[in-house]
């Protein structure tokens, strides 16, 4: 069976303080979700977003956190002589939000 790809998933996220919560995801392929969390722009951190709405990273280190929603985007099993995938990859699907400690 051959995933189709007719419209990009989309969800949208909203901070309360430290907790992310995110919107049903709509046009959703049913692949891997992640949560997606940088610390002054570097990324710290992922956790499955699939099971829960809702995320409040752990971490109270003093810096910038930015959180975004990714999802798989299969295309095919290529892979390189390092064994990384060329074709398919995690895809953003949500706007990004931030906060300072």
């Amino acid at each position: 069976m051959e995933q189709k790809f007719d419209a990009t998933p989309k969800a949208e996220l909203r901070l309360n303080g430290r907790k992310v919560t995110r919107s049903t995801v709509l046009n959703d392929w049913g692949m891997q979700l992640l949560w997606v969390v940088k610390k002054d722009g570097k990324e710290v951190a992922t956790a499955p977003a699939r099971a829960d709405d809702s995320y409040q990273h752990p971490d109270t280190t003093p810096g910038t956190y930015a959180i975004s929603l990714k999802t798989w985007k299969y295309v095919s099993y290529a892979k390189d002589a390092k064994g990384e995938f060329t074709a398919s990859k995690f895809v953003e699907i949500s706007n990004v939000v931030t906060y300072t400690i």
